[in-house]
């Protein structure tokens, strides 16, 4: 693969009760509160075979349940890879102690592979926060690769003012405070593209492999679900042309980018969740216009675990 361009796209297959988490909202019921593994999933399985692209899927142990067993089976089967995204998707986990840490991740990989028969490879940490902690516990426990540094000051602004805003409404009793949690800000001086972590870990060294989530060149604009999605198909094309060049474009989406309010029984969180105000359709199509842009330049789309053995 040496000189290859490589392409990846990943999908955190957050279940529905991580966004009303995230926005302060109590959880959904019914069969609504199921709509990723259900609805949206089958849309990305699906439009990811019919492209030939090969996806990482980023599990919840807690979600590797005998229910989406073999949907995760299935996955596996055709060549996809599942990766480890935590026990319980603690958002405030890079916080914990290196003991609970280890748990979460330990026990993030014994459910997947007892649920799909493969043990997972890779890690992401739940909302990309991470540290040296966990990437010590990471590196004893053997992980191959992490995918969680996101060095994107544009989302590190938005997402410290919406963590501020709820907080705000919460003291004045207007709601809940956001489940998430900011990342320290040395993430932003970390390398965008792949590297082995050092200490701290926004230095490069000789450590776990990291591949960052994808950052456009020059203003590191995020390239991710949200942005691709909520851009169409003409705004889609023009971001992926300005992250075009990097060795890796690492396409992190979520399961909701897949997801439609109307037709999921999602309608009561369009508000609070900008990617649930456009349809499932009209996202496709900037999934397929980003796609096509980058098989256009020349990237070949491969696995996460993939990238990590070819570019490290």
């Amino acid at each position: 693969m040496a000189g290859d361009r490589l392409a990846a796209i990943s999908v955190d297959l957050d279940e529905v009760d991580c966004y009303t988490a995230i926005h302060g909202l109590p959880p959904l019921e019914g069969d609504a509160a199921h709509a990723i593994y259900r609805r949206a999933l089958p849309r990305l399985k699906a439009l990811f075979e019919e492209l030939g692209v090969p996806a990482t899927f980023f599990v919840i142990g807690r979600d590797a349940t005998t229910d989406n067993a073999p949907t995760l089976r299935a996955l596996h089967e055709t060549g996809h890879e599942l990766a480890n995204h935590s026990l319980n998707h603690r958002y405030d986990l890079s916080r914990r102690d290196p003991d609970t840490m280890r748990r979460e991740v330990e026990g993030g990989a014994e459910r997947i592979a007892r649920a799909a028969g493969v043990r997972p490879v890779g890690f992401r940490a739940p909302g990309y926060t991470i540290n040296d902690t966990l990437f010590d516990v990471l590196e004893d426990l053997g992980v191959g690769y992490d995918s969680s540094v996101f060095p994107c000051p544009p989302y590190y602004a938005a997402k410290a003012a919406a963590i501020a805003t709820y907080g705000a409404r919460a003291r004045l009793g207007r709601g809940r405070e956001s489940a998430s949690v900011l990342d320290h800000p040395r993430v932003l001086t970390a390398p965008a593209d792949p590297y082995r972590r050092g200490r701290p870990f926004s230095n490069p060294g000789r450590g776990l492999r990291e591949l960052p989530i994808g950052v456009t060149r020059g203003l590191r604009l995020p390239y991710i679900g949200t942005s691709v999605v909520l851009a169409g198909e003409r705004g889609a094309d023009l971001l992926t042309r300005q992250i075009v060049g990097r060795p890796l474009v690492n396409l992190e989406l979520h399961g909701i980018d897949l997801a439609d309010a109307e037709l999921d029984g999602l309608v009561s969180l369009r508000p609070y969740q900008p990617d649930l105000r456009k349809s499932a359709a009209f996202k496709e199509r900037s999934l397929r216009a980003a796609i096509g842009r980058l098989r256009a330049s020349g990237y070949r789309f491969v696995t996460l675990a993939q990238a990590a053995e070819a570019l490290l």
